[in-house]
C-alpha cells in the first residue's frame, strides 16, 4: 500500500545535459550548429547529386543516399534539442517528446546498421561476382535491401520503445545525458528492469551482431577473392572500392559495440556522454566526407554540378 501512495508518476524528463559550466554553452552550441550545418549539407547533398547524376544511378550510391538520409536523421532526431538547449537553458523535455526522441533514434540507428550490411553485399557482389552484377543487383533487390533496412530499424525500435515506456518512472525525472537515451533512463525507473534489460540487450545484439556477421563474411569472401588477383593495379582498385564503407564501418560499429555491449558495472555517464557526442553528431557529419573526399565518381559529379550551376548564373546575369 505504501509503495504504491509514494509512486508519482513522472509527465517529463529534465536532461542535465553535456556540462553546467556556463561559460561553455556558447562554444558548444557554436561547435555543435557548425557540425550540424556540415552534416545536413554532406548528407542532403550526396543525396541530391545521387539523385541528378545519371553516372551515379547505381546500387552503390542508392544505398549511400539512404544512409545519407538516414545520418541525417538520426542526427536531426538529437542535435536542435542539444542546441536549444544551450542557446535558452531550457533542459525540460515532455514525456512523449522523450519516446518520440528514443524512437526516432533508435529507428534511424537500426537503419544504418542494417544498411552498411546492405552496402557489404552489394561490395561483395561487384568484386566477387562482377559478370553476375547487373542481374544480382536489380532495381528490386536494392529496393527490398533498403526497404528491409527501414523496417528493421522501424521493428527493432518500437520493441524497445514499447518496453521502456511501459515501465513506471518514479525514482527521479532528471536524465543524466543530454538526450533520452535508453540506459540514463531504465536507471530512473521503480519497475523491475531485468526483463527489459534483457530485452534491450538481445534487440541491440540482433540489430548490431546480425548486420556484423552479414559484413564480416562479405568481407572475409571479398578480401579471398582479392587476393586471387594477380595485377597489384587491381587488387589495388579492388581494395579501393571498400575503403570508404570499411572506414564507415568500423567507425560505427566501434562505436556502438564499446557504448552498449559493455557490462553495466563497467559504465560511466561522463564517458557515456563524450561517446554519444561521438555517434550522435561525429558519426553522421564524418560519413558523407569519408565517402566523397575517397571517391572520384561524387568528387566530379560535385565538380560537374557546380560547373552546370556556374554557367545557369552566368547566363542569368549575362
Amino acid at each position: 500500500m505504501t509503495s504504491m501512495e509514494n509512486r508519482s508518476e513522472v509527465n517529463g524528463f529534465i536532461l542535465m545535459g553535456l556540462t553546467d559550466a556556463p561559460e561553455l554553452q556558447v562554444p558548444l552550441f557554436i561547435m555543435f550548429t557548425f557540425i550540424y550545418l556540415i552534416t545536413l549539407v554532406g548528407n542532403l547533398g550526396i543525396v541530391a547529386l545521387s539523385s541528378w547524376d545519371s553516372h551515379l544511378h547505381t546500387p552503390m550510391y542508392f544505398f549511400l543516399s539512404n544512409l545519407s538520409l538516414v545520418d541525417f536523421g538520426y542526427s536531426s532526431a538529437i542535435v536542435p534539442k542539444v542546441m536549444a538547449g544551450l542557446l535558452t537553458g531550457n533542459k525540460i523535455i515532455s514525456y512523449n517528446g522523450c519516446a518520440t526522441q528514443l524512437f526516432f533514434f533508435g529507428a534511424f540507428a537500426g537503419a544504418e546498421s542494417f544498411l552498411l550490411a546492405s552496402m557489404a553485399y552489394d561490395r561483395h557482389a561487384a568484386i566477387c561476382k562482377p559478370l553476375h552484377y547487373t542481374t544480382t543487383m536489380t532495381s528490386t533487390v536494392c529496393t527490398c535491401l533498403a526497404g528491409g533496412a527501414h523496417i528493421g530499424g522501424l521493428l527493432t525500435s518500437s520493441i524497445v520503445i514499447g518496453n521502456t515506456f511501459s515501465l513506471s518512472f518514479c525514482k527521479s525525472n532528471v536524465v543524466h545525458h543530454f538526450f533520452c537515451d535508453i540506459l540514463p533512463l531504465l536507471v530512473l525507473s521503480c519497475s523491475d528492469i531485468h526483463l527489459i534489460q534483457l530485452v534491450v540487450f538481445i534487440i541491440a545484439s540482433f540489430s548490431v551482431f546480425f548486420p556484423f556477421l552479414v559484413i564480416f563474411t562479405s568481407y572475409l569472401i571479398i578480401f579471398i577473392t582479392i587476393l586471387k588477383i594477380h595485377s597489384a593495379e587491381g587488387r589495388q582498385k579492388a581494395f579501393s572500392t571498400c575503403a570508404s564503407h570499411l572506414t564507415a564501418v568500423s567507425i560505427f560499429y566501434g562505436t556502438i559495440v564499446f557504448m552498449y555491449l559493455q557490462p553495466s558495472s563497467s559504465h560511466s555517464m561522463d564517458s557515456d556522454k563524450i561517446v554519444s557526442v561521438f555517434y550522435t553528431m561525429v558519426i553522421p557529419m564524418l560519413n558523407p566526407l569519408v565517402y566523397s573526399l575517397r571517391n572520384k565518381d561524387v568528387k566530379n559529379a560535385l565538380r560537374k554540378t557546380m560547373r552546370e550551376q556556374r554557367l545557369r548564373m552566368n547566363n542569368l546575369f549575362s
